[in-house]
């Protein structure tokens, strides 16, 4: 099938969100590079679709159902689609169901102890914490993002899970694998330190810290430069603001849900404003450039 080159813009034009909507969408296209501009080549029959698509969602729009014609066999990607352009979020996902089955929910102290911020041991009926100097002087790094993947219980577990997986798939669909897993690393870094600094040699964990650093990323992101994949559903950041007040005020708490790493949540949060911030302001100048 003949292909015909639809769009030629310059180099500066960001079509990584518009490509990826195209591979979503299962459009056949390919990008080059001619004398100073990417051109996109796509099917003749279908030429005029894609510029149209395009004159639509310049930026790509991995959320909206779409009902123009080469859309019309695949309008809303399949959980397994999804994962096709999600890896990095399922992998994250993944390693925490693994440690969650590894150390029974936490129930498994002499399996977690290897994943928490202290390493301990258990004496009769304490547990008697190690240093966190002495273990990163044995070259224990790993333990400064690890207990993003421990978790107390299922239903810990699946809520971290269902807001990992719905704030990490669009960071990743907008920015890549490699910044959400950075992000990521640097979020649970952050809220782990912050929260051992708070509270002390205890034992903590989970993505919470993780969540509340990627929904300030997303918000900040979205207010600065907007973008369809940050266009989170209406109420998320409310809600999310709302249970991290609630949390802070001790209600949770005292009425049996055990302790809760605010210090790890409001942390988490103020970090992932911060990236959302350089991020946004670094994509808006990018495109009042061009």
């Amino acid at each position: 099938m003949t292909a015909v080159a639809v769009l030629r813009l310059p180099l500066a034009v960001d079509l990584s969100g518009f490509v990826k909507l195209l591979q979503r969408m299962q459009v056949p296209h390919r990008v080059s590079e001619e004398a100073g501009e990417q051109v996109l080549w796509v099917p003749a029959n279908i030429s005029e679709d894609v510029r149209s698509l395009y004159e639509r969602f310049p930026a790509g729009d991995p959320d909206q159902q779409l009902d123009i014609p080469i859309a019309q066999t695949r309008s809303r990607p399949g959980f397994v689609e999804q994962l096709r352009y999600s890896k990095a979020t399922a992998l994250v996902l993944l390693l925490s169901l693994i440690v969650g089955v590894v150390t029974l929910l936490g129930e498994n102290l002499e399996t977690i102890r290897w994943l928490t911020f202290l390493d301990f041991r258990v004496v009769g009926e304490y547990i008697h914490f190690t240093p966190l100097a002495d273990s990163l002087a044995a070259g224990q790094w790993w333990r400064l993002v690890t207990p993003m993947l421990i978790h107390f219980g299922i239903l810990h577990l699946a809520m971290n899970g269902m807001w990992y997986w719905e704030l990490g798939r669009r960071i990743e669909s907008r920015q890549g694998s490699i910044n959400l897993i950075g992000l990521t690393l640097l979020f649970s870094l952050v809220s782990n330190y912050t929260q051992y600094l708070f509270s002390g040699p205890s034992l903590f964990g989970g993505l919470s810290g993780v969540l509340y650093g990627l929904l300030g990323h997303c918000w900040i992101f979205q207010v600065l430069s907007p973008n369809p994949a940050y266009r989170l559903p209406r109420g998320v950041l409310v809600m999310m603001l709302v249970w991290l007040l609630v949390c802070l005020s001790g209600l949770v708490s005292m009425i049996g849900f055990g302790q809760i790493a605010n210090a790890a949540h409001v942390s988490g949060l103020l970090i992932g404003c911060f990236t959302g911030l350089l991020g946004g302001l670094y994509n808006r100048r990018k495109l009042t450039s061009k």
